[in-house]
C-alpha cells in the first residue's frame, strides 16, 4: 500500500472523528455550526497547502527530467 494511500486514510478517519466530536459536543447548535465551519476551512486550507506541495514536487521531478534530456541530447549528436 503506498504511504498516499495510508496518510489519507489517516486524514479521513480523523476528519471523521472530529466531526462526530463536534457534533455531539454538548454546545448551542449555533457554536457547533461555527466550529464545523471553521474546522472544513482548515481541512481545506490544509488540503490546498498539500495540494500545492504536490504540484511543486512534480514540477520539480518535471524540471529535472527536463534537465537531464537537455544533457542527453548533444552527448547523442556527438555519437553521429
Amino acid at each position: 500500500m503506498s504511504s498516499g494511500k495510508v496518510l489519507l486514510g489517516v486524514l479521513a478517519g480523523f476528519a471523521a472523528g472530529a466531526l462526530l466530536g463536534v457534533l455531539f459536543a454538548p454546545d448551542k447548535g449555533s457554536v457547533t455550526r461555527k466550529t464545523i465551519s471553521k474546522k472544513s476551512d482548515d481541512y481545506a486550507d490544509a488540503l490546498r497547502d498539500k495540494f500545492n506541495e504536490f504540484l511543486d514536487s512534480i514540477n520539480e521531478k518535471f524540471e529535472k527530467v527536463k534537465e537531464e534530456a537537455d544533457n542527453v541530447i548533444p552527448k547523442a549528436e556527438e555519437v553521429k
